[in-house]
C-alpha cells in the first residue's frame, strides 16, 4: 500500500491505496465521485477527463500515487454554491448532450480549452481541440455550440492564454 494525499475539488484527502490504482479508479471507487466516467480504459474516448493542477488529463492514464501533493478537479468540483459552472450551464442550455456519458469529459476538456485559448473560439478550433473526446451518439453539433456559448459565458473567469 502507498499513502496518497491530494486535494480533490478543494478538499484535502488522504488514503492508503494499491500503487497500481489509476486516478479514475481512486476518484470513482474510493472517493465515490462517479461523474468521472470510464469509457474505454485505453485513453481513446475522453470520458475520464479531469483537471490535474488546472490542466485537462485523462484519469485512466495516470496513477493516483503520481498525483500525491497535487490538486484534482472533477466535474463535481466545477459547480459552486449550487450554481452550475458557465460551461455546464451552456451544455444544458444548448443541449450539448444526448446520452450524457461523454458529457463530463467534454465539459472538463472545454473548460481547459478556454483556459488555454481564451473566450473567442471558432468552430474549427473547438472541433480540433475535441480530438480525443468521443461522443458515441454523434452529438458534436450541439456540443460545439455549447462550448462556444460556454466560452463566451466564462468571460469573467480568470484564464491563462498560452502563447503560441
Amino acid at each position: 500500500m502507498s499513502a496518497v494525499s491530494l486535494t480533490v475539488n478543494g478538499k484535502a484527502v488522504t488514503a492508503d491505496i494499491d500503487p497500481r490504482t489509476l486516478l479514475v479508479q481512486y476518484l470513482r471507487e474510493t472517493l465515490r465521485l462517479t461523474g468521472t466516467h470510464v469509457g474505454c480504459d485505453t485513453s481513446q474516448c475522453g470520458a475520464c477527463v479531469v483537471h490535474l493542477d488546472g490542466e485537462a488529463i485523462k484519469a485512466c492514464t495516470v496513477l493516483a500515487v503520481q498525483c500525491d501533493g497535487r490538486s484534482v478537479t472533477t466535474i463535481e468540483g466545477l459547480a459552486s454554491g449550487g450554481e452550475l459552472h458557465p460551461m455546464q450551464a451552456a451544455f444544458r442550455e444548448h443541449h450539448g448532450l444526448q446520452c450524457g456519458y461523454c458529457t463530463p469529459g467534454m465539459i472538463m476538456t472545454a473548460v481547459d480549452l478556454v483556459r488555454r485559448k481564451g473566450n473567442s473560439l471558432d468552430e474549427h478550433t473547438i472541433r480540433d481541440e475535441l480530438e480525443g473526446n468521443i461522443c458515441r451518439c454523434t452529438g458534436y453539433h450541439n456540443i460545439v455550440k455549447a462550448i462556444a456559448a460556454g466560452a463566451e459565458n466564462m468571460a469573467g473567469e480568470p484564464q491563462k492564454v498560452a502563447a503560441e
